[in-house]
């Protein structure tokens, strides 16, 4: 899942009103098949954004069967039926276009740039990855082997690579959001090419997709391809079937420690949170700011910069369809222990708990998110990529120009309601993450 970029230095002194004001115009409608269509035309530069978000996540799979979406997400690009195995990333690259995806507890997210004189070329492509994926046993072979070796390199030989999954795996004991996309490699190893093909004709079908385009097009024109490429796939046969299960409240506190090949012993909170587009999340998002973004912030002055029990300490949250988490984290300083740097952290827990939040806090926590909406919008991909989100999770991609308005209206009082709803020690899982020196 890749980190949002959070400043646009050109824009850095916007108002709030001035950012409200910038009118992202968009045309949507649904082909008889079911998909969705968002397109968003902006002459600006001669290129287009081409996205297809397929409603399937980690969430969805079968908990002897996880890795399954991530899985495909590398597996869709082998190539078709009338696209050359390996040749799926080349038709994109060699027009000087970038093509990737990614994968989240909720959605898996592919895309391309391309000249926009490609247009046509990319819609085809998309198209054929949604009818006519090749899907047979020597790219199974070829994509175990890929995503073995990914997850190797990003969570076996990174520092603090299992983090993540330990926090998740430890936090939610009914929730599927208790496995990461990632998955176990032994799944699929396990799996066999029928089931394969049955996880592609469930969710890889056009009443499960959002195909959104936006940059150089003519409405017109785009909708004509759009027609001739994806107006003759038929709807799945398969029921989709969304999970409904859901994570009973926590009553006490959960502490659990994990040993792993790191220097330096990290500390993490991890509350359980409302799903993302409620008030209280937004309320929420804005306290986790105030805590961790920036130099000024009180992770980062308090536990690192004054008392230095930590060389990195933050707050962050992975945006869920379904109830997930927010986390604090720190990373301990040389000959600092976990319990003295656990102490710090609650610290200034308490404080939030104790104290509203000051007006001048406030107000740069808006301005940073006023940045944060201004990058975003200000690359084609990234309004293609927010319109399909806000069409699939909240049923309304005009929130695409409406959603800051949630945040400005948030206030100190809110944020003091939710820290004492939430930031509770009953609400939270305590995790220690140790050097495997530390061991007794």
């Amino acid at each position: 899942m890749r980190k949002i970029l959070f400043l646009c230095v050109a824009f850095a002194n916007m108002s709030i009103a001035g950012a409200q004001s910038v009118n992202i115009k968009f045309t949507e409608y649904d082909l008889p098949n079911g998909l969705h269509v968002i397109l968003h035309e902006d002459h600006t530069i001669p290129t287009v954004a081409i996205s297809v978000l397929y409603h399937v996540g980690s969430k969805n799979e079968d908990p002897t069967r996880t890795g399954f979406a991530h899985f495909f997400e590398h597996l869709l690009f082998e190539g078709s039926e009338n696209i050359g195995r390996g040749e799926y990333m080349k038709l994109v690259q060699n027009n000087g276009g970038v093509i990737n995806a990614n994968t989240s507890f909720d959605r898996t997210f592919y895309f391309e740039t391309l000249p926009s004189n490609k247009l046509e070329q990319g819609l085809w492509m998309e198209s054929e990855r949604m009818l006519h994926a090749k899907i047979d046993n020597i790219g199974l072979e070829t994509q175990r082997k890929v995503v073995k070796e990914e997850k190797k390199q990003r969570y076996e030989n990174t520092p603090y690579g299992h983090l993540i999954e330990q926090i998740f795996k430890n936090a939610f004991s009914v929730h599927p959001y208790q496995w990461t996309p990632i998955g176990e490699a032994q799944y699929i190893d396990q799996a066999t090419l029928p089931e394969f093909i049955d996880f592609y004709k469930t969710f890889y079908v056009p009443e499960n997709a959002t195909l959104s385009v936006g940059g150089d097009i003519n409405i017109n024109q785009t909708k004509a391809w759009i027609e001739k490429y994806f107006g003759t796939i038929p709807k799945g046969k398969k029921p989709i079937v969304r999970p409904n299960i859901v994570e009973p409240a926590q009553t006490a506190e959960k502490r659990v420690t994990y040993y792993d090949k790191v220097q330096l012993p990290a500390v993490v909170f991890a509350y359980h949170a409302p799903a993302q587009g409620t008030p209280d999340a937004y309320a929420l998002e804005m306290l986790g700011k105030i805590l961790s973004e920036g130099k000024s912030s009180r992770l980062q002055k308090q536990v690192v910069d004054v008392q230095q029990k930590a060389v990195a300490a933050g707050a962050f949250s992975l945006p869920s369809e379904d109830p997930g988490l927010v986390m604090m984290y720190g990373i301990g300083n040389m000959g600092v222990t976990p319990e003295d740097l656990e102490k710090s952290m609650n610290d200034e827990v308490d404080k939030i708990l104790t104290k509203a939040v000051s007006a001048d806090e406030l107000q740069k926590c808006k301005n940073q998110i006023e940045n944060q909406f201004i990058s975003q919008n200000q690359r084609v991909l990234g309004i293609v990529e927010n319109l399909a989100n806000y069409h699939v999770y909240f049923g309304n991609a005009n929130l695409i120009n409406t959603e800051l308005e949630r945040y400005t209206k948030v206030t100190a009082d809110d944020m003091l309601r939710v820290a004492k709803k939430y930031l509770v020690k009953n609400n939270r899982l305590v995790l220690y993450y140790l050097p495997d020196s530390s061991k007794n």
